[in-house]
């Protein structure tokens, strides 16, 4: 399918505004034709996104976020063209899921040390039967009116080395890349920006497929160096908006980091190249 195509957009079955059928209809608000939904441990929205996409001519590919951990630096990892029914994938993710519940408990009991009374329900009627997030703790902080916005919500409490942060459970770049390509996908590093050349070597070296090159964070010269560095390493390229909405602040986002229909050919070539699963092709 030509035309442009967003592969980073989240939806409310995680840390996203929107619905899947309303992040379809602003898909094809803005002339998309091809998206990506890529929640965090979560496929849930991705049926109901796919038929809806129907009505538009708009193709879904199924996408999800993960999340590891190299030398103590965070790297965030998509997965694009996975069966969404892989048992060994969805039993990985329900561990992923429970562990973000455990640790919004930890989260929510350091608040409580600080004066701050809430509860895991308050966060629960939130994020419903999503996979939980910092932004649904937020949410709760915000209507509680123990901060005036969201973003004093992760200066104050919630963000990286804050008095209530803690970390996600991770697993390794190679254990993530192994269970993105059993389910018959493409592994691809999201928003590289903060890593370091060595970082970036070591993914390669351990089977990544690419790396996202458009994203809103990139500077024109990270744009010309990510590029250049999947050319180099014959990578795949991929790139999108990491589209959240709401009080993220990035509406115009969506629409305005996007690949060609190029990229998205490469990506199916690669995956008849490795033998995956050719029924997503």
């Amino acid at each position: 399918m030509g035309g442009r195509a967003d592969l980073h957009i989240h939806t409310n079955h995680s840390d996203g505004f929107y619905s899947p059928i309303r992040i379809v209809e602003k898909a094809d608000e803005v002339g998309l034709k091809t998206i990506s939904i890529t929640d965090h441990d979560a496929l849930s929205a991705i049926p109901e996104a796919t038929e809806h996409a129907k009505k538009f001519g708009i193709e879904v590919i199924p996408g999800l976020e993960i999340s590891s951990d190299i030398a103590d630096i965070e790297v965030h990892i998509l997965a694009y063209f996975i069966n969404i029914h892989d048992e060994e994938l969805n039993r990985y993710l329900k561990f992923f899921r429970d562990e973000r519940y455990h640790r919004a408990e930890r989260i929510i009991r350091k608040l409580n040390s600080l004066g701050l009374n809430i509860d895991i329900a308050d966060v629960l009627n939130f994020s419903g039967d999503s996979a939980i997030c910092r932004p649904h703790i937020a949410e709760v902080l915000v209507r509680k009116e123990f901060v005036s916005n969201y973003n004093s919500a992760f200066s104050k409490y919630l963000g990286n080395n804050a008095p209530a942060y803690e970390r996600k459970v991770h697993i390794s770049p190679a254990s993530a890349f192994k269970i993105i390509h059993d389910a018959g996908g493409i592994a691809i590093i999201a928003h590289p920006g903060n890593l370091s050349e060595n970082l970036i070597k070591d993914l390669i070296y351990a089977g990544v497929d690419g790396f996202e090159v458009i994203h809103p964070s990139h500077n024109e010269q990270q744009y010309k160096y990510y590029k250049w560095l999947c050319n180099a390493y014959f990578l795949l390229q991929s790139g999108g908006s990491d589209f959240h909405g709401g009080k993220k602040n990035d509406e115009n986002n969506l629409g305005s980091y996007t690949l060609n229909s190029t990229s998205i050919e490469e990506m199916r070539k690669h995956l008849i190249r490795k033998g995956r699963d050719s029924s997503l092709i």
